[in-house]
Formats: structure tokens, C-alpha cells, sequence
């Protein structure tokens, strides 16, 4: 892939292309269906349950089970919902979801799109999700949906500023908003990594990415106790898979994010371990994040939509203005 963006585009080029990002989907999709799997058996061997195991050899055909029940659910509108709109939410949330998983490198040969402002683009595509979310909750003319997306569109603006912001350093300190060029910045010792020097921007990226998630402590969105399950409670069948397929390419997104801003890429820990292929080097560390997500669905609770606004206003977000001035600070002392 590294050699084909370097190329001019032909209608061969173009067929590679497209057959790379059908085997990227699969990869996704693939993704999805066993990382929820993983989930309920983390979370039962944490909470001493056994998770699935009917289905399929030691239940790995679970969630493949659950999918198709889903697919072949009746697929109902309530009669006064914004029929065109309802139909477009699920598409809006799912579409971005996946298109920035393009951006991402996952060795030094091995990429879809490096561009130079691969960190810019993923900041503002997946942005747009939270429009799909606010559109399903609206469109559904429902008060407890309504509510639900509204929940949502101030948890994930609120938590997107500090999100920014927290990578601000890392661009200070590499000049580039290409992810490439900021995995290549960090050395072979994983004390040269960016998690080290920009430990702030870390703890603010993850808490802040957790939240754009929706996801345990953070799920006010979907707080069933209090909204029967949020803004897509009018949704059924393959519509509502979207949402939840939406959730977990987000998972896949945030934690490959993290592995390439924090924790060094495809770059081993330490120089003699160069030897293991740097995709195995991602691919570990990749699934190290998705573990602690699951981790942290299955011993955190649920705080109060006050505690969640107030900590991303009077907490992260002064952190993450702290961690740019003290990076500027840095750059200014060391690098004369």
C-alpha cells in the first residue's frame, strides 16, 4: 500500500484500491463482531460470570447469532417520526466511523491514506457522528429519544474541545499533523514514546475518548434506567445495528488512534525487539486499548449528567490548556 500512494491513479490503481478498503471492511467487521464476544467474556470473568458459551464452540458463535437476529427483525418507523431523516441517522453515525479508520498506519509499510492532515481529518469526521445521533433522536418524535440525543450532543461537544486539544502537544512537538510522520517521531525505547513526555495530553485523550464513545462511566446517552436506552429507542432490526456497529468501529478507531499518538506505532518497546514485525508491535498494543475499554465497562459506574459536564469543563479542559503551555514551555527551553 505504501508504494500504490505514491503512484499516479489508473483504473488498475483504482481497483486495488477499492479491493484494499473491501478487505480493510471485512477486517472491520470482523473486528465488531468478535470484540463484542471478547466484551461479555472479559466483563463476566471480571464480575465472575461465564459470558457465552451455547452457541458454537465455547460461544463464539454468539454474537454472529445475535447479528443475524438482528437482520432479520422487523424494520419499523413509528408513524409520526421524519421518515427520511430516520432512515439517514444510522448512515451519518456508521459512515465516519469507518472513513477514518483510512488515515490510520498500521506499519511503516502498510496504510491507506497518508495525509498531512491525517490528525485534522480524523478530529473532524468524526465529529459528524454526533449529527446522526442528535438526527435519531429528533426524528424518532419521541420525547425519551429526543432527550437522549440531546444528552448526547453536549456530552460529545463538550468532550471533543479538551479531545483536541490534548494532541495539540504532540503536533508542537513533531510539526505535523500527518499520523505517519508522528509514529516515525517517536524512537525504538518506549521512554521516547509520546504517552511519557505528553502524560497530561494522555490521561486528558483517553478520559475525553472514552466519553466521545458514550461508553461506561460515560454512557448518559444511553442511560436506560433513566431514557429506555437513549436516542435510538425507536429503532429496530438492522437500522439499530448500525448504531451499536457504530460504537465498536469507534473502539477500533480510538484505540488504533491511541496506539499511533501515545504509544509508539509500530515501534517496539526496546531496540532488540526489532526482529517482531512492526504490525504484530501495533496489533499488540492496539488490543492492550481495546482491553481496557472493556476493563472500564466492567468496573466503573455511571455518574451523573452534572459530574460529566462539569468535569469536561472544570477539569479536562484546563488540563488540556496546561499540558499546551507546558509543551510551548518545553519547546522553548530545550529546543533553542
Amino acid at each position: 500500500m505504501g508504494d500504490l500512494l505514491n503512484q499516479t491513479l489508473t483504473w488498475q490503481n483504482g481497483l486495488i484500491f477499492i479491493a484494499w478498503g473491501v478487505v480493510l471492511l471485512f477486517v472491520v467487521l470482523g473486528f465488531v463482531t468478535y470484540a463484542i464476544y471478547f466484551e461479555r467474556k472479559v466483563i463476566g470473568w471480571m464480575q465472575l460470570r461465564h459470558g457465552p458459551t451455547r452457541v458454537g464452540p465455547l460461544g463464539l458463535l454468539q454474537t454472529v447469532a445475535d447479528i443475524l437476529k438482528l437482520l432479520l427483525k422487523e424494520d419499523t418507523i413509528p408513524r409520526k417520526a421524519d421518515k427520511a431523516l430516520f432512515i439517514l441517522a444510522p448512515v451519518i453515525t456508521y459512515v465516519p466511523a469507518f472513513a477514518v479508520i483510512a488515515t490510520i498506519p498500521y506499519a511503516a509499510n502498510l496504510g491507506f491514506a497518508d495525509l498531512n492532515v491525517g490528525l485534522l481529518y480524523y478530529a473532524a469526521l468524526s465529529s459528524i457522528s454526533t449529527i446522526g445521533i442528535i438526527l435519531g433522536g429528533w426524528a424518532s418524535n419521541n420525547k425519551y429519544s429526543l432527550l437522549g440525543g440531546m444528552r448526547s450532543a453536549a456530552q460529545m461537544i463538550s468532550y471533543e474541545i479538551p479531545l483536541v486539544i490534548s494532541v495539540a502537544g504532540i503536533i508542537m512537538l513533531n510539526g505535523s499533523l500527518s499520523l505517519r510522520t508522528i509514529v516515525e517521531g517517536q524512537g525504538n525505547y518506549f521512554w521516547e514514546w509520546n504517552f511519557i513526555p505528553q502524560i497530561i495530553g494522555f490521561i486528558v485523550f483517553i478520559i475525553a475518548g472514552v466519553s466521545e464513545l458514550n461508553r461506561t462511566p460515560f454512557d448518559l446517552p444511553e442511560a436506560e434506567s433513566e431514557l429506555v436506552a437513549g436516542y435510538h429507542v425507536e429503532y429496530s432490526g438492522f437500522r439499530f445495528a448500525f448504531f451499536m456497529l457504530a460504537e465498536y468501529v469507534y473502539v477500533f478507531a480510538l484505540s488504533a488512534l491511541t496506539t499511533v499518538l501515545f504509544l509508539g506505532g509500530w515501534h517496539p518497546p526496546l531496540p532488540f525487539l526489532d526482529f517482531i514485525p512492526g504490525l504484530l508491535w501495533f496489533i499488540l498494543k492496539f488490543s492492550f486499548c481495546v482491553f481496557f475499554l472493556f476493563w472500564l465497562r466492567a468496573t466503573m459506574p455511571r455518574i451523573r449528567v452534572d459530574q460529566l459536564m462539569g468535569f469536561g469543563w472544570k477539569v479536562l479542559l484546563p488540563l488540556a490548556l496546561l499540558n499546551v503551555f507546558l509543551t510551548a514551555f518545553y519547546i522553548e527551553i530545550f529546543n533553542k
